[in-house]
């Protein structure tokens, strides 16, 4: 199975951007469904966005859908994160997770693979 790697998060002011990566080591990235997720101290892990094995299919949550826009990359075996417009309550460590088979795109038990998380930082 492949393992996760996130980078590019850090401290940007209120309406700035950010982009976050997910490297995939390991074999058949494309046939894994790739997801983001936060999760801001005592609060629940929270789905972010969602794309199928090809990129032609993505969800986002309801708080980040026109600010945020995930992509992958299958070539570079890598998914991205792009986060505009961040506000203060996006502050959170954000979490790439995988897996090979299809259903729900929101639930994060049905993810088996996770990265170790990036913490993004909003402020001003």
């Amino acid at each position: 199975q492949v393992q996760l790697v996130e980078s590019g998060g850090g401290l940007v002011q209120p309406g700035g951007s950010l982009t976050l990566s997910c490297v995939a080591s390991g074999p058949d990235f494309s046939k894994y469904i790739m997801g983001w997720f936060r999760q801001a101290p005592g609060k629940e892990r929270e789905f972010m966005a969602a794309t199928n094995n090809w990129g032609h299919l993505t969800e986002y949550a309801d708080s980040v859908k026109g600010r945020f826009t995930m992509s992958r990359d299958n070539g570079k075996s890598t998914v991205y994160l792009q986060m505009n417009s961040l506000k203060f309550e996006d502050t959170a460590v954000y979490y790439c997770a995988a897996k090979p088979t299809s259903g729900a795109f929101r639930d994060a038990r049905t993810y088996p693979i996770w990265g170790q998380g990036t913490q993004v930082t909003v402020s001003s």
